[in-house]
């Protein structure tokens, strides 16, 4: 499978692919022509409270990916849908956090790649 991730602030380009965004909130400050989104899949992020206790803490980082994980394999139908587009072809998964090593981006291009 070829899943990329991205920062949903840097510049799209063409090897790209399809561009999802993978968080549950709209990125600030960002239209959504200027952010170049195809798909917003909100309801395949984090929950909020799993979101909101995780907090960008990396101390939390273990705890978050397996409580993520769990929550992914409640979520089938998301998760489905987003394995339809990877069989298309390339697909880069958006995410907004600063945080490049911990963020929902990693957990599932990890969940989906296994």
């Amino acid at each position: 499978m070829n899943i990329k991730i991205k920062r949903v602030y840097e510049w799209p380009d063409e090897e790209d692919g399809m561009r999802i965004l993978v968080d549950r909130l709209w990125p600030r400050g960002l239209t959504k022509a200027k952010a170049s989104v195809d798909l917003w899949l909100k309801d395949i992020a984090p929950s909020i409270e799993l979101r909101k206790w995780f907090g960008h803490d990396p101390g939390k980082w273990p705890e978050f990916k397996t409580r993520y994980r769990a929550e992914l394999n409640k979520n089938g139908e998301q998760v489905t849908l987003l394995k339809r587009k990877i069989k298309k072809g390339k697909v880069t998964l958006i995410y907004g956090a600063k945080d490049e090593e911990h963020n929902e981006a990693v957990v599932l291009q990890t969940f989906l790649s296994r």
